[in-house]
């Protein structure tokens, strides 16, 4: 309560940092804040058109009286009146007025722009299409959440009853999780205040949260009744469940906070925020399982079992999820094959991902940003919703005052190059700006050709900004980022692993596993997302590209979030198998023992995920879509069939570790 209360008074605002550090954007950008802060602030366009068949001139009155109404908004210096400054289309019919703003794009925040479309009425009383668009706008435009999130928990409390049976039992991981989303969402907006945080990090950190929140508190809770079932007291119980649920509990917990703080090792502002936002609310989730839950069960005490929805019966020694892992096990090679078969054919389309930024077209036509890019598409081409900014530093050596006109030349006579505006000097006379329109949209592979022949053609004074040079920037850095990336958390999970089950394939085993399941989910959102397979069950509107840190923070978190099922299944194959020494009879136990906890987990967590799906945001749906892939081929394909087919082949080996390892404490 405390956190959420500093959070309505301390907290700060979301604000996407896109810039790749050490890139020649980068570069640009610092030059212009330096030298020419007009140029560096960010742009916006108020895009006017007329009904089909009319002209835009003839409701000049309207178009102007809301320009003079932009003028008046906060941070707005400047607004090109389009009839004055001749940006209206060929036809008459579309029109645009530049609005320029005292800071970077990156650094407004959602204000301004609720107050400009306020300001665009106007024009709309007069019947004049009027929207808000330009890189500014996009960037900046508040997502508006589904509702659906709501579905997801109450799926989640669903699958609670039918597990636990009783009410109670079943809406303590509920209340718990929702809790420490609502505390974890509040440090965020405090982290805000002493760091740029993406305006996606409290959808990311929500998504996880409610899922590790609902399931943490589900494993100790099931084990903490299962103690109860076998006869123990309340406090042996409750002793027993943080004994063995609870240290996996924090094992597991630990896990997913390394690999989404892993994500600074990228180097970037707005997915290192995203890593400590997520990596902050896992951290209270933990920590209300080791703390939180155990001082609730135990208030609780008999009453954990209150509002019994069916009558209990007693249970076989030989349980359905046992039965499973012997015949499995019986029979290693064939599912080991078809279940490898099935996961390397779901990943096989994530050999043809293409990354890049989305642009505002690749956004939801419900959104004013995406209605004023076609709106600027069609009137005045695509290229006009990304210009670039050509910058010329004149104290450098290179291009000299003398040599822009040639310079401006030679840019417009490369053929990605639709227009080129003119050359605007710096208050001192020491840096020119000119402004470049593409003929792609800034989305478009064709766009980042352009962008490399133009850093090609142009001296080493002369550079290259824009939204669209930062973020295809930055997708390069990401690229080249990814690998050392991976290799981080691979080599980071195994270590980890070894030292708690004192294995070498055993963690092997489970890294290979989590690869594969996540090779599959990236090939799901490749068919569905790029390639556009069932789109229209998805709501989409054609193909997009796969956002270039999705990757990065799709392997964080599902390498994370695998790590909870393979920790708490592969404790309790420990367990047996010190008792029994027999490999098959001990990956039964587990499984047995785990089974209905491991896929009411998944379940739940499929189920939070998935109804991120309905979200407007074509970026949360991957996310949801690509967990909810994940976590449910990890819970079934991998725990439930790989496990049990490679640990039976690998027999006693998969608890061999090297004698001057074992010697080690």
């Amino acid at each position: 309560m405390i956190i959420i209360a500093l959070a309505g008074t301390a907290g700060g605002s979301f604000a996407d940092d896109f810039i790749a550090p050490g890139s020649q954007s980068e570069r640009a950008m610092e030059l212009l804040e330096e030298r020419f802060p007009e140029a560096a602030g960010g742009n916006a366009l108020a895009v006017f058109a007329a009904p089909d068949g009319q002209r835009l001139a003839d409701q000049r009155s309207a178009v102007e009286a809301a320009v003079a109404r932009i003028t008046a908004v906060e941070h707005v210096t400047a607004v090109a009146d389009p009839f004055a400054a001749g940006t209206v289309s060929s036809d008459g019919r579309i029109g645009y007025a530049e609005i320029a703003f005292d800071a970077p794009a990156t650094r407004l925040g959602p204000g301004p722009f609720e107050a400009i479309g306020g300001a665009l009425e106007p024009a709309r009383r007069a019947g004049v299409t009027a929207e808000l668009g330009g890189d500014a706008a996009f960037i900046n435009a508040e997502t508006p959440t589904s509702g659906a999130e709501a579905a997801g928990v109450l799926a989640a409390l669903i699958v609670l009853l039918v597990a636990f049976g009783t009410v109670v039992a079943a809406l303590v991981p509920i209340v718990l999780a929702l809790l420490v989303v609502a505390a974890g969402l509040a440090g965020v907006t405090l982290l805000a205040n002493a760091m740029d945080v993406s305006t996606a990090a409290p959808t990311i950190a929500a998504m996880v949260g409610l899922g590790v929140g609902i399931d943490y508190a589900l494993f100790i809770t099931a084990r903490y009744r299962e103690s109860r079932a076998a006869g123990r007291d309340n406090t042996t119980a409750l002793a027993e469940a943080m004994g063995s649920a609870g240290s996996a509990v924090l094992f597991a917990g630990g896990t997913v906070v390394v690999a989404m703080a892993a994500l600074a090792l990228t180097g970037m502002g707005f997915l290192v925020s995203i890593g400590l936002s997520t990596a902050l609310v896992v951290l209270g989730a933990t920590a209300a399982a080791m703390t939180l839950l155990p001082a609730l069960l135990a208030l609780l005490g008999d009453r954990i079992d209150r509002g019994r929805l069916r009558r209990r019966r007693r249970r076989a020694p030989g349980t359905a999820w046992w039965r499973l892992a012997h015949h499995i096990s019986r029979r290693p090679w064939p599912y080991l094959l078809a279940a490898a078969a099935l996961l390397l054919t779901l990943a096989v389309p994530a050999l043809g991902m293409r990354t890049g930024f989305p642009d505002a077209g690749d956004d939801s036509a419900s959104t004013t940003h995406r209605r004023a890019y076609d709106l600027l598409a069609d009137g005045f081409g695509p290229g006009v919703n990304g210009p670039l900014l050509l910058v010329v530093d004149l104290r450098g050596p290179g291009a000299g005052t003398g040599d822009i006109a040639a310079l401006a030349e030679r840019v417009a006579a490369d053929p990605g190059i639709a227009s080129i505006g003119e050359p605007q000097a710096s208050p001192a006379a020491d840096a020119v700006v000119l402004r470049l329109v593409t003929t792609t949209a800034p989305g478009d592979a064709a766009t980042s050709q352009t962008l490399d022949r133009i850093r090609g053609l142009v001296p080493a004074n002369v550079s290259v900004a824009g939204l669209t040079a930062m973020t295809d920037d930055l997708s390069r850095q990401l690229a080249r980022t990814l690998p050392i990336f991976v290799a981080a958390i691979l080599a980071a999970s195994f270590l980890l692993l070894m030292l708690v089950f004192r294995s070498i394939l055993v963690p092997l085993k489970a890294v290979l596993m989590n690869l594969l399941s996540i090779g599959a989910a990236y090939g799901v959102v490749v068919a569905v997302f790029q390639w556009g397979w069932l789109k229209g069950l998805f709501g989409l509107e054609g193909p997009l590209v796969i956002p270039s840190p999705l990757p990065a923070i799709f392997f964080a978190v599902l390498f994370g979030l695998s790590m909870d099922y393979e920790v708490f299944l592969l404790s309790r194959i420990r367990d047996a198998y010190r008792t029994s020494g027999d490999t098959v009879d001990s990956v039964a136990r587990g499984i047995a023992a785990t089974g209905r906890v491991i896929t009411s987990a998944a379940l739940i967590m499929t189920a939070v995920f998935l109804a991120f799906v309905a979200n407007p945001s074509p970026f949360a749906r991957m996310i949801g879509l690509g967990l909810a892939t994940a976590v449910l081929l990890d819970a079934t394909v991998v725990r439930l069939v790989l496990v049990p087919a490679v640990m039976s082949l690998l027999g006693p080996a998969n608890w061999w570790l090297p004698a001057w390892l074992r010697r080690r404490p």
